[in-house]
């Protein structure tokens, strides 16, 4: 980062408050992909000794649904009052795997921000869009205030923001502040009440999901493309489509879609999973039947089972 102005603050016994730092509804814009590493050792635990993180993983990642929805702008926002201690930005958006580091060395939180705030602490902001942040070393901010865009700049695979907090240069989690490691939802959450429970863990969730007349694909969906195959009476094919992440090794999935007189139109059920997986896409489909889909409302259920217990169900409807 470039360009260090400080202040000088009164120290404070309490600890930060923060606020959401994107602009986003959790579970419906967003979701929490990678929690901070809990795990000193070579091997990774997110605060409930679960797996939505991975080894040195130092920040809450805040994702959104896809690539297209980035391009639309979702708005990072200062998670409290403060001011801007040090910046980057000129570094170019793409979309660069963990085996590419070469290109992104030295700069793998690309453009960012750095906030410092009253009694040590420092909240980190990265990944966000080229050309697209508000404010300069110096400034004060507010808690809420605009400081730019997602984007998918330096190290990341999927637009996300990756916020870190700090308290007198160690990093913490904001979840779990104070914990011991390996307590497994100890400590003290840093967030403001009125988000605890929006903000509540989840091991699993439905990032994307829908009706498509034709195969989707992960560039689809990135695309918002399989938006523009709508399913009508005469469609070839009547096609529903979900992608989870935070899936776990044994889950066994199913996706059934439902005609308007409630019989099985099409069944996948996946075998279990051999490994955790950061994202999964199922669908099942059928084709149009010689006299075209029959009117009214189909219905699709996908669940996300283990050891006989539903951990994960979405439920989609569609009528023509």
């Amino acid at each position: 980062m470039v360009a260090a102005i400080g202040f000088a603050c009164s120290a404070r016994a309490e600890n930060i408050e923060l606020g959401m730092p994107v602009a986003c509804e959790i579970g419906r814009t967003c979701y929490i992909q990678n929690y901070v590493d809990d795990d000193p050792a070579e091997s990774s635990r997110d605060y409930k000794c679960g797996t939505l993180t991975y080894d040195g993983h130092n920040g809450t990642d805040f994702r959104i649904p896809s690539l297209a929805a980035q391009r639309s702008g979702v708005d990072v926002l200062a998670s409290a009052s403060g001011r801007v201690l040090r910046m980057r930005y000129g570094v170019p958006d793409g979309a660069f795997s963990k085996t590419a580091r070469e290109a992104v060395r030295d700069v793998e939180c690309g453009n960012g921000v750095l906030i410092e705030h009253p009694g040590g602490w420092e909240t980190q902001y990265c990944h966000m869009a080229n050309g697209s942040l508000a404010v300069k070393p110096g400034d004060d901010v507010a808690r809420g205030q605009r400081l730019g865009r997602i984007g998918l700049s330096g190290l990341t695979e999927y637009p996300h923001l990756h916020f870190t907090v700090r308290y007198k240069g160690a990093v913490v989690d904001p979840f779990a502040y104070g914990a011991a490691p390996g307590s497994c939802g100890g400590g003290e959450s840093l967030w403001q009440p009125a988000l605890r429970v929006p903000l509540a863990y989840q091991e699993r969730a439905v990032l994307n999901s829908g009706f498509t007349s034709g195969p989707p694909t992960m560039e689809l969906i990135e695309e918002a493309r399989v938006d523009g195959q709508p399913v009508s009476a005469d469609s070839p094919a009547l096609v529903v489509f979900v992608r989870a992440i935070g899936l776990k090794a044994g889950d066994a999935q199913g996706l059934v879609i439902k005609d308007p007189q409630g019989k099985v139109l099409a069944d996948n059920r996946a075998a279990p999973l051999q490994s955790n997986k950061a994202q999964y896409m199922l669908f099942a489909g059928k084709k149009r039947p010689p006299n075209g889909w029959d009117h009214g409302t189909y219905k699709a259920t996908y669940t996300v089972e283990r050891d006989g217990r539903v951990l994960l169900e979405k439920q989609l409807e569609l009528t023509l």
